[in-house]
């Protein structure tokens, strides 16, 4: 990553914690990836009326070599999973990605062969954005959620302890539904 990587825990972590937060989520290169009629909801939410400018967001490239956040919008078809795949690979870290609609959430009212149940089957989902399709406001929200989420992430030695707690936390949760005959 960079200079913060290397510093130790405690030595002037806490400003730098705080200005790169807030640097990285003042400053998201998003990539869309529109597949569906989500699309249209994110096209939208560039306009004037929402205008995504307001919150860093201007530069939307059409590589994902310059992109950090990735808008999977709309249904995810098996033919196009391993190209998410690759564009997500592609990206440079840190990477964030919101699933936009209920098919890129949980692949909505399509339940079939065609049709990746959920874009969290292909890339790590940071944000799930509810609806069919979601308003441009709702697109807002979460990206303004993503930025709190990103202000407040940890850095160094303390972001490897913070990412070693949450994994034991999430072992020691007990299972929503237990399986037959258990």
């Amino acid at each position: 990553m960079g200079l913060e990587e290397h510093l130790p825990a405690g030595f002037l972590l806490t400003t730098v914690e705080k200005w790169a937060g807030y640097a990285r989520s003042r400053s998201m290169f998003p990539a869309f990836f529109g597949l569906a009629c989500c699309a249209y909801e994110v096209i939208q939410t560039g306009g004037p009326r929402h205008d995504l400018a307001r919150f860093g967001m201007e530069k939307t490239g059409a590589t994902p070599r310059q992109a950090d956040l990735m808008i999977v919008a709309g249904r995810v078809s098996q033919k196009m999973a391993p190209v998410m795949r690759q564009i997500y690979d592609q990206m440079p870290e840190p990477k964030w990605v919101i699933a936009m609609g209920a098919c890129a959430s949980s692949g909505g009212m399509f339940n079939n062969y065609a049709v990746v149940q959920g874009a969290d089957h292909i890339v790590p989902v940071d944000i799930y954005l509810p609806g069919c399709p979601p308003r441009p406001e709702m697109l807002l929200d979460a990206i303004l959620k993503l930025h709190d989420k990103i202000h407040h992430t940890r850095l160094g030695a303390n972001r490897d302890r913070e990412i070693s707690e949450l994994e034991r936390a999430r072992l020691r949760q007990q299972p929503l539904c237990h399986p037959r005959g258990a």
